[in-house]
């Protein structure tokens, strides 16, 4: 830092290396207003709460690999689905591609971009669709964990106003940001840079907002579910220090993996301070000011975000090491610890039991009712929308299979219905069901910031659960084809599968509902308990520390016992609310009597295969599939590769251009109900006779969508090619990766690529992205 002048340090600025550093340049820019000593304060503070962050994580550590390892030997573990569900994840895929505009902040003009999101839900932004084509590194990677999306400016601006005060701008004055259409799709974060889209149609904003929700949703379930230690062990000592500085209930900002979590954390307590500070002395027309405090907000995230990788990934990297000798310890002495933590958890029930059971009879227990039922309309009305969704899809799937020539064309059709969970507009529909939860009168009550996490929460298993039903029909159909039935035969079959499907997807729908309510029933209430326990409890805690062995103190905490005692208060309420509910047959909830034992046992044994590849199997080839042939001397590494060029799991079915207004190509009209496509089914089986116009839409062929106009007003014109699919762009023969780019693990948003060459593009090394900045 030496030769620094306490003026113009400017902002963070990425280097190739990944690391970030600060950079001067001369000239107006929004660090004038800060010093050097206000960098080197904003580090320090940053250091002190990391460091007592991680003596929270190195003591739920130790708490968190007994539990699992204790849960492994007794077996406790919650009973089978019925659905199956896919070991290998639907990888290599395009969720989505099409062409936006995009506001760059260094030059101030909107430019057009050819966005693609992979399967791990990152927005890849190309120059255009020729530079993706020809392997040209992206312009930006997008991680959009902890964003909100927001249509409109005027939301944008209230917000923008909010986090500064007295930047609110007067009428007539220009804003901090002009859209050239009426339709702008924003990124906002309350730390991290924006991001500002605009389509020419409300058809394409509406569905590129839908791609990016289900982005957001994604990115922010970032922590992996299958860490059974390093995952529980995060979040629990996320919630135990935010509780050290009396911050309970739910928090809206646990988005993303653990360093993005951390990060947030750290800005929660350091972003006040950070405006408190700076605010004043910024100076300029409001519309400055504010674009200046999002630039230092953004910049000191960064900072906090490398801060917190390396102090973090140090702690984990020296737990892991530790790791084997702490097993030991567990494997050997797992009797004395059980009953040394059983011991402890009987003195503190014997304390704090009577102000619990006090506490829950006139705080708690009258709410639960309510909650639940707030709860269960909108998450139950979703999941029946999950059902009809699946059940139209086969079903037009079945009717296409009746009048285009049976199995011919069944592996285009499969391969189609095997992404339906990862369509966004198809799942759409089920989404917006839990968007009316609301809590109201109770969210104050019981400190709930948000309901956004219990929308996203339920969300991800209707997500999961259609995958689950769509996988377990493609595994019984691939059986049903070994047999080699006809196309009546087949028919009939996908009929029958789809009945046995359907019933497998009401328990476990009904299995996961019934433990979604109980999860989302104790986030409500534990925290408020514990508050309202805080100020006679707390303070008796330490002297339980006598209880513990020192040899089991890194497997048994005092703090952690008391929250599971002051958690089974209140568990047998919830429990016989949520049993009470299935009884009555709300919302078609089952009885926890109702088991379906082994109702398929070999069911199971059939997703032990490889995978099924519908594309390759049941393709056909030639002019009897009409699809492209595939040259004999193709090796198999080369079919794969072209298998990744997948246009889209989203096809454009509009027959004009994106930005026009155009009639929709004539399409049969769809049935509504449950009797009327089954007598449809029926009676085309008999008859055969063709349908009257096309193919349904799940049969419907992939068309290209058209290169979108430029906007000649406020963007440079650029040249981009046809949104064609790239398996006709590409000449045959001619193998090119395009396996997409992993999204960079930050929030902050942006990446660059280095200019000289294309370097290897990473989907599965979380570490290879380095921190994004502008262009």
């Amino acid at each position: 830092m030496e030769g620094c002048n306490l003026t113009d340090l400017t902002y963070f600025k990425t280097g190739r290396t990944g690391t970030a550093h600060l950079c001067r340049a001369p000239g107006s820019t929004p660090w004038e207003q800060a010093r050097f000593g206000d960098v080197l304060a904003r580090r320090e503070k940053t250091g002190k709460i990391l460091a007592e962050f991680l003596r929270f994580y190195e003591d739920q550590y130790g708490v968190a690999l007994f539990n699992s390892m204790r849960h492994e030997i007794e077996g406790t573990g919650a009973p089978q689905t019925q659905l199956l569900w896919r070991k290998v994840p639907l990888d290599e895929r395009i969720v989505f591609s099409g062409n936006l505009f995009q506001y760059q902040e260094d030059n101030k003009k909107w430019r057009n971009r050819f966005g693609l999101v992979p399967h791990n839900y990152g927005l890849v932004l190309y120059e255009n669709r020729a530079a993706y084509e020809r392997q040209v590194p992206p312009r930006a990677i997008i991680n959009s964990a902890g964003y909100k999306i927001l249509t409109s400016l005027d939301q944008y601006l209230e917000l923008v106003g909010n986090s500064l005060p007295g930047t609110t701008s007067k009428s007539g004055t220009a804003p901090i940001l002009k859209c050239p259409t009426q339709f702008p799709l924003i990124l906002w974060h309350p730390s991290a840079r924006h991001y500002y889209f605009c389509m020419m149609t409300e058809a394409e904003q509406d569905k590129w907002q839908a791609v990016l929700q289900d982005c957001i949703r994604h990115c922010n379930n970032g922590i992996p579910e299958d860490s059974k230690v390093e995952g529980p062990a995060f979040t629990d000592a996320i919630r135990m220090y935010r509780q050290s500085k009396e911050l309970y209930g739910t928090w809206e900002m646990l988005c993303g993996n653990e360093v993005q979590i951390l990060t947030n954390l750290v800005m929660e307590e350091l972003g006040p301070e950070l405006k408190a500070e700076l605010a004043p002395r910024l100076k300029g027309k409001p519309q400055e000011r504010q674009r200046q405090w999002i630039q230092i907000s953004d910049a000191v995230y960064r900072m906090v975000y490398e801060q917190a990788k390396a102090r973090f990934e140090a702690v984990l990297s020296k737990l892991q090491l530790a790791r084997p000798a702490m097993e030991a310890v567990i494997r050997t002495d797992m009797d004395q610890i059980i009953t040394s933590k059983e011991h402890l958890a009987s003195k503190i029930r014997g304390f704090i039991l009577p102000k619990a059971e006090v506490c829950v009879r006139n705080h708690v227990q009258p709410y639960i009712p309510s909650i639940l039922e707030a709860l269960m309309v909108p998450t139950s009305q979703g999941f029946t929308e999950v059902r009809d969704v699946f059940f139209k899809e086969v079903t037009d799937m079945n009717l296409n299979v009746i009048n285009e020539g049976g199995i011919d064309k069944l592996g285009e059709y499969m391969e189609k219905l095997s992404q339906l969970a990862y369509h966004p507009l198809k799942m759409q529909s089920c989404y917006e069901k839990m968007e009316p939860l609301r809590l109201d009168g109770l969210q104050q009550r019981f400190d709930v910031s948000s309901t956004s996490v219990f929308k996203q929460r339920a969300q991800i298993h209707m997500r999961e659960q259609m995958d689950n039903a769509v996988y377990t029909f493609e595994t019984l159909l691939h059986q049903e084809l070994g047999k080699g039935p006809s196309k009546e035969e087949l028919c009939k079959s996908i009929q029958r599968i789809l009945e046995r499907v359907l019933k497998k997807y009401d328990y476990d729908s009904s299995t996961v509902r019934k433990r979604f309510f109980r999860e989302a029933l104790l986030q409500i209430t534990i925290p408020f308990l514990l508050k309202k326990l805080a100020p006679t409890c707390k303070s008796e805690l330490p002297r339980f520390q006598e209880l513990i062995f020192e040899d089991f103190a890194r497997f048994i905490l005092v703090e952690n016992t008391y929250e599971e005692v002051v958690l089974q208060t209140v568990m047998k309420d919830i429990l016989q609310a949520v049993k009470e509910a299935a009884v009555q047959r709300k919302h078609n909830l089952y009885r926890d009597s109702m088991v379906m034992h082994n109702s398929d046992p070999n069911l199971h044994l059939l997703a032990e295969g490889a995978p099924i590849d519908w594309g390759e199997e049941y393709s056909g080839s030639g002019e009897d599939s009409g699809s492209p042939s595939i040259p004999e001397a193709a090796t198999l590494s080369e079919k794969r590769r072209r298998a990744k060029q997948v246009v889209s799991v989203v096809q454009d079915e509009e027959a004009g251009l994106p930005f026009e207004a155009g009639p929709e190509p004539p399409s049969p009209a769809s049935p509504d109900s449950v009797t009327e496509l089954r007598g449809l089914l029926a009676r085309d089986l008999q008859a055969e006779s063709p349908l009257p116009a096309g193919p349904l839409p799940n049969g419907a062929p992939a068309q290209e969508s058209p290169q979108l106009e430029s906007l000649q007003s406020v963007a440079a014109p650029e040249a981009s090619s046809p949104l064609a699919s790239p398996l006709q762009q590409i000449p045959p023969g001619k193998a090119v990766d395009l396996e997409p780019p992993k999204p960079s693990d930050q929030e902050t948003g942006e990446q660059v690529s280095n200019p000289g060459g294309r370097p290897p593009i990473h989907t599965t090394t979380e570490d290879s992205a380095g921190v994004q900045t502008e262009f």
